[in-house]
């Protein structure tokens, strides 16, 4: 079947066949069109990485009149819409961001790409160009399995029907029971193990490679193999040709790989090193240019942005011959490669190590050969020990099926409220009602979930978010002013409670001479369940640290109490963003309390979300507090000292320029609006200078700054800035 056979605007099948180099439809492609995705049917396609998915999604969302694409990260969102936008007719809209508020900009796009989580968040802001949506794309819609993000992505694909009646076309990995997920979806299925490129998957053993052999189902083909393990199965993929994933459990592991891999000469990606190097601000991305100059990479939750997108950029030009990377890469961006590695198949969970699910393993295989670039692909696992279990395991084992992850009361909190709050449900017999639409209900048929929702709404009801109201005939449920705000907030009604309770008692201690300090607003932001806290290691010091700064936290717990060393993670945390908000450089950060860079990154990002809410929940209890907590969260959010503030709020002037112009003396907004030209310029370099002289008003050409100071604004220029 040809594209341009199909009903679908002349652009798009230009784009496609002239750009892509689509002409001919690949067989699940052939069978979703077969199934109705260009006629507005709703359709699941679970077929293997790089058999076509997103072009199955594409057809249905050209055929439409507005279409949402969902994905489960931001990484993901991005690649799609750069994706997305390329495709003549298409206005394509972006939305990963703040979770207050409704983005009404994005009525105008044809297309909008975003988070499950920004879509929950969409409707209980009462976005109305939500109702407008005719069709959804949900992908990766196997992560309805997911205990993080599964319930969620399960109740926005339920809200959605809700609102309307749109076309649903679910992608998925090839998963044990697709045909449950269609059903939920009343959609028709598409089930394939079809790859464009032949897969060949094997154990190594530690002397040669057990393969499955590709034309007799249960035949054993091996391979012998010289050298290193890991590093002999790269170097006879790169020399071979072709690229070379390798997956390892940690991000320290993707590290030392890397840093080995990088000494045996797989080329030279030097021009990403130079622009790593040049964007570094601590060891690790120093670490990670090295690597780079032997041609290899490393992949990890614990990177800067602009060094993970980097290191996938080279990757596919080929500058980069071989990636070590934990199995977050497997899950997020289109990194595809010649031979795929799992040197670690364990993984520490609950306590112990324990065997990656088949799915997971699954996924990292998917990512093996590169349609129009390698005649085949191959994933290998590394098991030197017990080679015969892995293989039966993984090489001959199906993935695990999905399973609902909604009931239980920490996934319910947060949805039930914003069931409530957003009118989806004004009563107990409408809870249950809208919760018989969900994948929980349509898996569990006959297990009842009314116990949980009980709990959950009692929850609700004791923490002053839902009120309850009995008739003869039902249980009448309304949200508080507290209960819509927290659904607006999109925090953990659990997170807001205890923020209120701190908040409360705050004001108590107050009226005895108590002055809260950054730290004290940071503990209660960190203290809850929304907060990622940090890792204590053995040599942590966070405990002596506490007791130093006891006189700073709000009703601490004493080490005897359940939950102590949670608490400790918190302080912990809280100290990183402390440290971030003492203008200490990440380097510095990441080594004093033993994280990564990025895990800096990721919690300042999460603090200010949080001290935001903290805020407009202050504002709710009439907290005397909200100036100081407004200060925090500007200094959280700009990693700086308060005298700073005032700077930092002029556009163009971060934390490291803001603190030169300060120890030059010039302290705040009118400072530099009064300052020398070419004083300025030499502090800042001429075209900020005036750029910045621009935000406070006082317009400056660049012909009337002195040229001396280009000299100064390219020593500047190397310092950097946040």
């Amino acid at each position: 079947m040809r594209l341009s056979d199909l009903d679908l605007p002349d652009g798009f099948v230009e784009h496609y066949e002239n750009e892509v180099g689509v002409e001919e439809l690949y067989p699940p492609q052939e069978e979703a069109v077969e199934a109705g995705v260009v006629e507005g049917d709703n359709v699941v396609a679970a077929v293997p990485t790089a058999s076509g998915k997103t072009l199955i999604a594409a057809m249905a969302m050209a055929s439409n009149r507005k279409a949402l694409y969902v994905v489960p990260l931001r990484a993901l969102a991005s690649e799609k819409y750069e994706e997305f936008r390329e495709i003549p007719g298409l206005d394509v809209g972006v939305s990963t961001g703040d979770y207050d508020s409704d983005e009404s900009y994005l009525a105008d796009n044809d297309v909008v790409v975003a988070t499950s989580e920004k879509v929950d968040s969409l409707v209980r802001n009462g976005a109305d160009w939500i109702k407008e949506v005719d069709c959804v794309v949900v992908d990766e819609v196997h992560l309805l399995d997911s205990g993080d993000r599964g319930p969620t992505l399960e109740v926005t694909i339920a809200k959605l029907r809700r609102l309307g009646d749109p076309q649903v076309v679910a992608l998925s990995a090839t998963v044990d029971n697709a045909g449950e997920i269609a059903g939920w979806l009343d959609a028709e299925l598409v089930d394939s193990d079809w790859r464009p490129v032949d897969l060949r998957r094997g154990v190594y053993t530690g002397e040669e490679i057990r393969y499955r052999d590709p034309d007799e189902r249960d035949g054993v083909a091996t391979e012998p193999v010289d050298g290193d393990g890991v590093a002999a199965l790269a170097a006879e993929a790169v020399e071979d040709g072709g690229q070379c994933l390798v997956f390892v459990n940690s991000r320290r592991s993707a590290e030392s790989v890397a840093r080995q891999l990088s000494r045996e000469g797989f080329g030279n990606a030097g021009e990403t090193a130079l622009t790593v190097r040049d964007a570094a601000d601590t060891s690790t991305g120093d670490d990670l240019a090295d690597c780079l100059e032997g041609g290899v990479a490393f992949h990890h939750a614990g990177l800067k942005n602009e060094h993970r997108t980097a290191v996938e950029d080279s990757f596919r030009s080929r500058e980069t011959q071989v990636i070590a990377a934990t199995p977050t890469l497997a899950a997020g961006v289109n990194v595809p490669a010649r031979r795929v590695v799992v040197r670690d198949f364990m993984r520490y969970t609950d306590g112990g190590m324990r065997p990656l699910p088949v799915l997971e393993v699954h996924q990292m295989f998917g990512r093996a050969g590169r349609p129009g670039l390698d005649p085949y692909g191959e994933a290998v696992v590394v098991a030197e020990e017990n080679p015969d279990e892995v293989y039966e395991e993984y090489i001959l084992g199906e993935p695990e099926p999905v399973y609902s992850k909604l009931a239980n009361q920490q996934a319910l909190r947060t949805h039930l409220l914003a069931t409530v709050a957003s009118g989806f449900a004004r009563s107990h017999e409408e809870v249950l009602e809208f919760l018989e639409a969900t994948f929980y209900s349509h898996q569990e048929e006959g297990m009842g979930i009314e116990g949980v929702v009980d709990d959950t709404l009692d929850y609700l009801h004791e923490v002053d978010m839902v009120e309850r109201r009995e008739t003869d005939e039902d249980v009448q449920l309304s949200a508080t002013d507290l209960g819509h705000a927290v659904s607006r907030l999109y925090i953990d009604p659990m997170s807001a409670a205890r923020m209120v309770e701190k908040l409360e008692k705050l004001e108590e201690e107050a009226e005895d001479g108590f002055e809260p300090s950054a730290l004290s607003f940071l503990e209660i932001a960190c203290h809850t369940p929304d907060m990622y806290t940090l890792y204590l290691g053995r040599d942590d010091d966070t405990v002596g640290y506490a007791m130093e700064h006891e006189d700073e936290f709000v009703d601490p717990p004493s080490e005897f109490e359940r939950g102590f060393e949670d608490w400790l993670a918190a302080v912990k945390t809280a100290r990183v963003l402390v440290d971030w908000t003492r203008e200490r450089d990440v380097d510095e950060i990441a080594e004093r309390h033993d994280v990564d860079p990025g895990d800096v990154n990721t919690r300042v990002e999460r603090a200010d979300w949080l001290l935001y809410a903290l805020e407009e929940l202050a504002a709710h209890v009439d907290s005397s507090h909200r100036r100081t907590l407004h200060e925090t969260r500007q200094r959280v959010q700009h990693g700086v000292r308060d005298e700073l503030l005032s700077l930092v709020g002029i556009h163009g002037v971060g934390r490291v320029r803001a603190r030169r112009l300060y120890e030059a003396g010039i302290e705040s907004e009118e400072d530099v609006a009064e300052a020398d030209v070419d004083r300025l310029a030499r502090l800042l370099g001429p075209k900020t200078a005036v750029n910045v002289f621009e935000e406070v008003g006082r317009e400056v050409r660049e012909a009337d700054v002195d040229d001396d100071a280009e000299f100064v604004e390219s020593k500047q220029a190397t310092m950097g800035d946040f």
